[in-house]
This record gives C-alpha cells, structure tokens and sequence, in this order.
C-alpha cells in the first residue's frame, strides 16, 4: 500500500498509529461524520484521493504491509478495522476493502494453525488455503462488542475447518463420519487402556470404556483399515527379495475354466431321465462308488457303469455339438 502522500490529519509513527488515543479519534471522526450534514472541507490545494486514507476512507490509518506489522500493531490496527467493518455496508468497494485488509492482517494466525498439520501428506500450501477460509468465517461472525480479542475467536473455526478438510479427504475409502468419530475415539481409549493395562486393550475393554457395544467397537477398528491404503507396487519393508504386493495377493483359480461348462451342463442335466441324474449325483456329488450305488439302487455294478457311461457320452456331445 502507497505510504506517501499522506495527510496532515495522518498519524506519522506506527507508535500513533496503534495508540489507545488514535481508536478514541477514530471512533468520534466516525460519529460526526454520520451526524453532521455540513459539507465536508475543501481539500488543501494539491491533494489526491489517496490523502483521504486507504480505499478513501478518511477516518482509517495509512496501514502499511501486513509483513511489517508486530502481532501487537496486528491486533490494534485490527480491532479498529472490525470497528469501522461493522458500519460499512455489505456488497460495498469500502466493506471488500476493509475486509480484505482484516484478512491480510491476521494470515499469520492461518500459518500458526497450519504449522500443526505439518506432518500430515498434504501440502502445506493445500491446509493453509483451507484455514484461510476458516479465517474469512471468522471475521464474517466476529463481533467487537463480545470483549473478545479476534485470534482467541478465530483459531477454533481456522483449526476446525482444516480439520474438516483433512476428515473429508485424507481417508482411502470413504466411510459414514459417524465411523470417522468413531475412530478417533477408539484411537484415544486404545492410548488410555495401553498405558493403565501395559497391553493392548480388549474389544470388551473399549466397549466398557466407550460406553458402546461390543459389534460397534468391531465395525469402527474394521472401518479404521479404510483410513490409508497400501500400493500394490509397495515392496515388502523386511524382506527386499519379495515382489511386490499385487504380485503376492493374485492367484490362478483353476476352477474358473469350469463355470462354463458347468453352466452349459445344467440345462443338459435338467432334460435327463430322474435315475440318471440320480446317479450322477450319487457318483459326482456324494462320491460313491459303482457297487455303493448298485446296492442303494438294487442294481448290479455292472449296470451301473453301463448307465452312467451312456450318460457321460450324452453330455459330451451335446458340450460338443454347442461348441
């Protein structure tokens, strides 16, 4: 922002500046200019619309980088901002302007906040735009006359809405937030009972801690597997001469080749005489032998093979005959 130009009427040292005694000259060049309707005095010759103060408005001070400022210079400076904020109307060039200054001003509460999350994957550029729109949220509800100072006011929504980004993007699967708590929960009794016990805790353990049943507590640890995810290119971290993952989870299932065949047979099956397929299930599903089913049957062996051989060449070319 232009230092020059400033006017006579402007603090010269930022020691003015923050002074107690420049908000109460603040706070009355605002109420006379609302009450009085006297036109306003000329400009001395020579003056420029930016002598009227930053975004012309005249009762603020000439405020100078945000990067320059001490936290105590932030924090006065801010208070007269917010002061000024509430009498602006929303939508207006003078409203944007105040407003995008109080957001400069306090970035540095963003970067505080987000210096917590440094060791989470994401980028700290990401999380600090996030607790930046927290911060906006923050000025948009924040009220003067509550007493209460802005950074003890804004940190909780800043660190929340950074928490809510990281609640609502970091995990591999998406679960129902109910579990989300869940697992936080979980997570901080399993820390209680480890130290009080010198173990790991039971389910029956956390479910009397919590105050939940046993069921829940087995559904939050199984949805808590869902939070980060395994590459199947990972290598094995104790064993380097092992493949990779997707090497060691797939298998050959013999079995596939025969689904169709087995589903071609069915309906081949289905138009066999009852003591036929009787018999094929007998040899085929119960794993009986030829004389087990001539004694259920009251047949010889000998008949049996016969049946069940002509039903066998039956199948085959009606497999045949579809291929």
């Amino acid at each position: 922002m232009d230092m020059h130009g400033i006017g006579s009427h402007m603090p010269r040292t930022m020691e003015e500046t923050m002074s107690p005694r420049l908000d109460e000259t603040t706070a009355e060049a605002a109420t006379s200019a609302t009450q009085d309707t006297a036109p306003a005095p000329p400009r001395h010759p020579g003056a420029t619309a930016s002598e009227e103060g930053p975004g012309g408005l005249p009762e603020l001070p000439e405020i100078p980088p945000a990067d320059e400022l001490s936290t105590l210079d932030s924090r006065a400076l801010s208070r007269t901002l917010f002061d000024r904020l509430a009498s602006l109307e929303e939508g207006t060039h003078e409203f944007a302007y105040v407003r995008n200054t109080l957001i400069e001003l306090n970035l540095a509460l963003v970067k505080f906040a987000a210096s917590r999350f440094r060791s989470r994957s994401e980028p700290m550029e990401d999380i600090v735009q996030v607790g930046t729109i927290g911060l906006i949220k923050a000025i948009d509800r924040f009220e003067l006359s509550r007493g209460v100072e802005f950074p003890t006011f804004a940190m909780p929504t800043i660190i929340g809405e950074i928490k809510r980004f990281f609640r609502d993007t970091s995990w591999s699967v998406r679960v129902p937030r109910r579990l989300q708590e869940l697992r936080l929960d979980l997570a901080k009794a399993g820390d209680e009972l480890a130290q009080r016990l010198d173990r790991a805790p039971t389910v029956d353990e956390l479910s009397e801690h919590l105050g939940i049943g046993r069921d829940e507590v087995v559904e939050g640890m199984a949805a808590s597997n869902a939070y980060t995810a395994s590459s199947l290119d990972a290598q094995p971290e104790d064993d380097d001469s092992e493949n990779a993952l997707a090497d060691r989870l797939g298998y050959e299932d013999d079995g596939i080749e025969g689904i169709e065949y087995v589903e071609s047979l069915k309906p081949m099956i289905a138009d066999l005489a009852p003591r036929d397929r009787r018999i094929l299930s007998m040899r085929f599903v119960s794993d009986m032998t030829q004389s087990e089913i001539g004694e259920e049957l009251g047949i010889s062996q000998m008949h049996v093979s016969r049946l069940l051989s002509r039903t066998l060449v039956t199948l085959r070319k009606g497999l045949t005959s579809e291929s």
